[in-house]
């Protein structure tokens, strides 16, 4: 495509709106009618576009909002709740995966610089598609969702590290000190970029904020700036646009403009993303395809099975609950766009042959697609393989850390998010003793509310049930608004022969019918309950 053809721009873009709607219809994710569509436009059918030029700028901005969008969310204070086990389980799930891959690929009958090649391009997962389906799901800010975005931000370094790594080692094969002063290099560029950003964010942000937030217009394009700056300079100095961009926007976290600025970007983001997606599809190639069906089958089965329990067997070894491990597991279900980069370099390094890349393209079609419908069906797949899955959960350690919490409570209250702490607030004001469970350790941690002790735990875990005081609470409260959620605590509850008060939360008519056909004696909805609240309050300001 060159730059300036606007029609066949259109066209594109016509043809991505056609497939897009023709996916909705079918009930299909829009990432992979996406994909296809690059594939159809692309090399590999008519021809009519490159992964270069037009596209490529479009889909690297479209990355740079993403990942700024990302980091304008994060609240800075869960990096050091959610930073340990990112980092363990992001380290672990690519020296882990690697290894395996390796076994399999010398079993596949590859030399052992290919098979290095095919196992490190199986460990690293895509952020940008991840984020935008956990975004499109609202489940970023949800536990498993942080700790994803976490683990993907520490593989996005690695996967640097690995390509700066064998650029040296390509360039100055004879040179045996190149390879350790070009990674120390890096490192020192690392801690100077943070060091940049952190003088940003403590000098100069609050003050041009302030003068640029009088123009709503201005904002959003500053917003845009600064993203795409940070990648550039991040890009510049070796690292990825992917990190720089996360960065501008963890800057700015902490800023009152950050839910204004995002509201803005959300629909750019979204127009931009399709331009990734055209691209991504557009980069596959499929020269030896036809003759590498069963290695892709393998590796590709490996990746789609084997990396989400690498990931839920660390998680659970940290005592995480394995409905979280499991969520979060998903989200590693495929090879990256980094991956077909690597494939790239290695093959201009003349390390790999054309069929290898061909081998790893296909490992990227089938895990992408494959990963996308486990990604946003990942709910319901847990609940078909709860029953084998909760055997690995280590109740047992967790229950002793909850002997302390058995004393005489009134309340055993699910949740502490929004919700649920302004009841826990409430119900402890009124006199009550209440047992706050949540699996936010974050949450847990940060708890101080007077007359509420916070305990980990999952409203799903059958088991942790037997450590609660259920013979003496007069009431068990369930601030989850996940109706299968609430099902499955009031099963548990029923099971240990509790016979209190229940109360659950549903957000909608259609939930909390249901819940009270379960029997439940108090069906909470906020929703409806504060818009009763907000008429009557405008009714009595009318009559006035």
């Amino acid at each position: 495509m060159e730059p300036y053809d606007f029609p066949l721009v259109a066209a594109v873009l016509a043809i991505s709106a056609a497939v897009g709607l023709l996916a909705t219809l079918l009930k299909q994710p829009l990432i992979v009618a996406f994909i296809g569509v690059g594939i159809l436009v692309g090399p590999a059918g008519a021809g009519w576009v490159e992964a270069e030029g037009t596209v490529e700028l479009l889909a690297r901005l479209g990355i740079a909002v993403l990942l700024f969008l990302v980091g304008l969310r994060l609240d800075l204070h869960l990096v050091r709740t959610t930073g340990p086990i990112a980092l363990a389980t992001g380290l672990g799930q690519v020296l882990f995966t690697s290894v395996i891959g390796f076994l399999i690929a010398l079993a596949l009958g590859m030399d052992t610089v290919t098979a290095l090649y095919v196992a490190v391009a199986l460990t690293f997962s895509s952020t940008i598609i991840i984020v935008k389906l956990l975004s499109d799901k609202r489940e970023l800010e949800q536990l498993h969702g942080r700790i994803a975005v976490g683990f993907l931000i520490v593989q996005d370094i690695v996967v640097v590290l690995v390509m700066i790594a064998l650029t040296a080692f390509g360039q100055r094969a004879g040179d045996g000190g190149g390879m350790g002063a070009e990674i120390a290099l890096v490192f020192a560029k690392g801690l100077g970029l943070l060091a940049g950003v952190a003088a940003l964010t403590r000098y100069v942000l609050p003050g041009l904020l302030h003068r640029v937030a009088r123009s709503q217009e201005l904002l959003l394009l500053f917003g845009v700036a600064y993203a795409v700056s940070v990648a550039a300079l991040s890009e510049w100095l070796g690292f990825s646009s992917e990190v720089g961009a996360f960065l501008a926007g963890v800057s700015l976290a902490g800023t009152p403009y950050r839910d204004a600025m995002g509201a803005r970007l959300v629909s750019l983001r979204d127009f931009l993303l399709l331009f990734f997606f055209l691209e991504l599809g557009a980069r596959l190639e499929f020269t030896d395809a036809g003759t590498q069906i069963a290695e892709a089958l393998v590796l590709s089965a490996f990746v789609l099975v084997g990396n989400p329990l690498i990931v839920v067997v660390i998680m659970v070894a940290m005592r995480y609950p394995v409905r979280v491990g499991f969520l979060a597991g998903l989200t590693v279900a495929q090879i990256s766009e980094f991956s077909l980069i690597l494939a790239a370099l290695g093959y201009s390094l003349g390390h790999i042959t054309g069929a290898t890349v061909s081998l790893i393209t296909v490992v990227g079609l089938v895990t992408i697609g494959g990963s996308t419908y486990l990604i946003l069906y990942s709910h319901q797949i847990y609940g078909r393989l709860e029953r084998w899955l909760s055997r690995f959960e280590r109740t047992g350690a967790r229950h002793a850390d909850l002997a302390d919490a058995h004393h005489d409570s009134d309340v055993v209250l699910y949740g502490l998010g929004r919700f649920g702490g302004l009841l826990a607030d409430r119900l402890s004001r009124a006199g009550y003793r209440v047992l706050a469970v949540d699996y936010d350790p974050h949450r847990v941690a940060r708890n101080d509310r007077a007359g509420v002790t916070a305990v980990f735990g999952s409203a799903e875990d059958a088991h942790f049930l037997e450590s609660l005081p259920l013979a003496r609470a007069r009431c068990v409260v369930s601030a989850i608004p996940v109706a299968d959620t609430n099902r499955a605590l009031l099963h548990g509850l029923r099971h240990h022969g509790y016979r209190g008060v229940t109360a659950v939360t549903a957000h909608n008519r259609r939930d909390a019918e249901h819940l009270r056909a379960e029997g439940v004696d108090l069906v909470i909805e906020p929703f409806a309950a504060a818009a009763s609240d907000a008429a009557a309050a405008l009714d009595g300001l009318l009559r006035d």
